[in-house]
């Protein structure tokens, strides 16, 4: 484990030494690769939903990308690709059901016990709702729970992400430990940017594949997709990403169809491999010119991407929100998926531990407020699949 010591590797628990071989980091990895939590995202929606044509994503597949992805972008940088690899698997797992949505009807009904944040919420998962070891969770490195950490700081005034509850505090001070206030260490800036460049590519290919995205009108369109990137994904004004986009869709590699036949799916999959190895190109090279040849990790440097590469990635992601997120009929099931998550939190609320998974149970029962109780009652909700979500719903609602 070349680069990292012993106060990365510590873990809050110390636990006897692991087999012969085997780091500390290959240790984490497989922790969250065997835990509920991570298998949980196979039934939670990415963007299209199951059913469709297709095999579209699951909130799994695009962790299990995305770990592709930042381990090799990690490990060309001299990051420990365990490490990037277990930071990469993680960042979804405190994703409720029904994704964003979701996470914004959490949101409404926790103000009880200070909100609900995906990102916070997967750091409660990995210090302590996924049990392993009794009082610190998975009980993972310092460097591996910090590289999960996107949004390092806790909420506050002029923010909507954040990336830790006040009741989770001790354990954030813990893994920050030494941390310049507000930076994110390498290995976490380079599992956000492969989260970006996983979802902004994937999801576009599955929209083609399921036939919500017609590659021949992208070029019409590009007007209006710029200027859905600059309201929502970038800080670029519209013009600057319609010029990217339209140059985007003149290579030659850029699919000019899709119509299921085996040389329009082999010409998709060339696009998607091209876009890949181009944002990551781009960000290792950008970073290597501005911080030399050696193995960098933790906070020797940050991930430098260049600009013209985060516009390309904008501009992708709000292909998929125009015509994928944004088509008719959308808003009415949204509206229904917050509709059950609110209800839930509700009902079980209202039931008391009766009704809480033995868990969940344990936790309301041990709480001196109501606060704590609610937080309860959110985790396990949170914690439901899309399915398990409506039939929960369906049994505490139907007489």
């Amino acid at each position: 484990m070349p680069a990292y010591d012993e106060f990365d590797a510590q873990r809050r628990v110390t636990e006897p030494p692991s087999r012969s071989g085997r780091g500390p980091f290959q240790r984490d990895r497989a922790r969250v690769l065997h835990s509920g939590a991570l298998r949980r995202l196979a039934g939670k929606t990415q963007v299209v939903e199951p059913g469709s044509t297709g095999v579209p994503r699951t909130r799994l597949t695009h962790s299990l990308e995305c770990a592709q992805i930042g381990r090799e972008l990690g490990a060309a940088l001299g990051c420990d690709p365990d490490l990037v690899d277990a930071a990469c698997l993680a960042h979804d797992l405190g994703h409720p059901p029904y994704g964003h949505n979701g996470e914004a009807a959490l949101d409404e009904v926790a103000g009880g016990c200070g909100g609900f944040e995906g990102n916070a919420q997967s750091l409660r998962l990995l210090s302590r709702i996924e049990v392993k070891v009794p009082g610190a969770g998975l009980n993972l490195t310092r460097a591996m729970l910090d590289a999960a950490t996107k949004y390092p700081w806790p909420k506050r005034a002029g923010t909507t992400k954040y990336g830790v509850y006040d009741d989770d505090l001790p354990v954030f001070a813990w893994l920050r430990e030494g941390a310049p206030e507000g930076r994110r260490c390498l290995e976490s800036q380079v599992m956000d940017w492969a989260d970006d460049v996983a979802y902004s590519v994937h999801d576009l290919e599955d929209g083609v594949v399921a036939g919500l995205i017609d590659l021949g009108r992208l070029s019409a369109d590009a007007g209006e997709v710029a200027a859905l990137a600059a309201q929502h994904y970038s800080e670029a004004d519209a013009g600057e990403l319609e010029a990217a986009f339209t140059a985007l869709l003149h290579n030659d590699w850029w699919p000019q169809r899709y119509d299921g036949t085996a040389g329009s799916q082999v010409g998709l999959k060339y696009a998607t491999s091209m876009l890949i190895g181009r944002f990551c190109r781009g960000a290792e090279s950008a970073t290597r010119e501005a911080y030399g040849q050696g193995p960098l990790r933790r906070y020797d440097a940050d991930l430098v991407v260049p600009t013209l590469a985060r516009a390309e990635c904008a501009v992708l992601k709000a292909v998929t929100a125009c015509y994928v997120m944004a088509r008719p009929g959308v808003r009415l099931v949204q509206e229904r998926e917050r509709q059950v998550v609110g209800e839930l939190v509700g009902l079980l609320t209202e039931g008391g531990p009766d009704l809480l998974e033995p868990s969940y149970a344990e936790t309301w029962q041990a709480a001196t407020d109501d606060a704590g109780r609610l937080r309860a009652v959110v985790d396990q909700v949170a914690g439901l699949t899309d399915a398990a979500a409506a039939g929960l719903h369906a049994r505490l609602t139907v007489p």
